[in-house]
């Protein structure tokens, strides 16, 4: 009996402590989110950034483009590029999405529709954060390491597709300052791409990075600037038809 009850007693110990741990990472994940969310412009002002249009130029694997989007959550999204290696379109319609280069027109279907979302989702988070506190993603503290030299606090996130990226947030500021993930490119090929996101300023009231520095397995892949960005009031639907 008397062992019965030490193993009863050390259960429910063991129990306890894993609860608490599990409350204070939500703590913990909590406190990082709403820093940022404070530190970008406010839950107000990110809420009506859901739907949003950026402009942008730079340079892809050497090449430099312009490009420009229009935004409305995490699963829609149009955007069009143009550079030495041509002119085209991507664009996200839910679980529907359609591409265009050159004259030639084509679905997204399989895993280059499940790619294409993901990556939406990855350039759209860093931006607005909210969809962290939205149905769908799973989010853990991951610890501390360092960007450019400066502390930085790390959360862990799993995706609605059940895939799993890291962004890191500046200890200091609460603004998003590197996402590692995880990506498919157009060969099919996975590579893990980390993203660097400097030089904030505001746009419409929102804290948007000007300049975010991609490497694919550690080569430098795209160097991006953003020029503009502006919150929408709403978006035609016909802005995500294939013509």
């Amino acid at each position: 009996m008397k062992r019965l009850f030490c193993t009863a007693i050390a259960a429910v110990t063991a129990f306890t402590f894993v609860i608490s741990a599990v409350k204070a990472d939500e703590k913990e994940v909590s406190a990082i989110v709403d820093k940022a969310i404070k530190a970008m412009g406010g839950e107000e002002k990110l809420t009506k950034a859901a739907m949003h249009s950026t402009k942008g130029k730079g340079t892809f694997m050497g090449s430099e483009f312009t490009d420009e989007a229009v935004v409305q959550g995490i699963d829609r999204r149009r955007g069009e590029f143009e550079g030495q290696f041509g002119k085209g379109i991507f664009v996200i319609d839910n679980d529907k999405g359609w591409g265009k280069f050159g004259d030639m027109s084509f679905d997204l279907e399989g895993d280059m529709l499940a790619n294409q979302k993901r990556a939406v989702y990855l350039m759209v988070i860093p931006m607005t954060i909210l969809p962290l506190n939205g149905k769908g993603f799973k989010v853990e503290a991951a610890g501390e390491e360092k960007v450019s030299d400066k502390a930085a606090l790390v959360l862990k996130i799993t995706g609605p597709d059940g895939k799993d990226f890291k962004l890191s947030f500046d200890k200091e500021s609460g603004l998003p300052v590197k996402l590692v993930a995880k990506v498919s490119g157009f060969g099919g090929d996975d590579f893990v791409q980390e993203s660097i996101f400097t030089e904030y300023k505001a746009f419409d009231g929102i804290q948007c990075a000007t300049k975010i520095d991609s490497k694919r397995d550690g080569e430098s892949f795209s160097k991006r600037e953003i020029t503009e960005f502006k919150i929408l009031d709403k978006v035609d639907p016909k802005t995500f038809e294939k013509p």
